[in-house]
């Protein structure tokens, strides 16, 4: 399958910790999935995997994992914004024979000088076999 979306260059060089967090190389973590090489095993693979799409600036990727009836037509990414570091909160289902999970998560960045943390609870689905991205839950 062809790359999706633009990305940064250090994000070519397969070498570097993946931006996941998970301790990894990108190349044998999160890149196989951006190129469309792999699909995310899991929800919180998935989630994981569109952090670190976020960090690259993978915009494709991030639009090719979200659930068509909640994707939008059109994804700007803001390329001042610098993706710091995602921390797993918890997840609810998501596994290998699930067909919905949850992962709560936080997602630290930097824009404009500051530091600021997104904070959610991110639900998956399975569509056609594969894991996207839905929605995230409303308090």
């Amino acid at each position: 399958m062809a790359k999706r979306g633009n990305r940064r260059r250090a994000a070519d060089d397969g070498e570097l910790t993946c931006p996941c967090g998970s301790g990894r190389s990108y190349a044998r973590c999160c890149r196989p999935l951006h190129r469309g090489e792999a699909e995310a095993p899991t929800a919180e693979t998935l989630m994981r995997s569109r952090f670190s799409a976020f960090a690259v600036g993978d915009a494709g990727y991030l639009l090719h994992s979200w659930d068509e009836r909640t994707r939008p037509a059109r994804l700007d990414l803001d390329p001042g914004q610098r993706w710091l570091r995602l921390e797993i909160v918890d997840t609810d289902r998501g596994g290998l024979l699930d067909n919905t999970g949850t992962v709560e998560f936080r997602a630290y960045h930097r824009s404009g000088g500051q530091t600021a943390v997104l904070a959610e609870r991110s639900r998956f689905v399975r569509a056609d076999g594969r894991w996207v991205y839905l929605d995230a839950e409303q308090d």
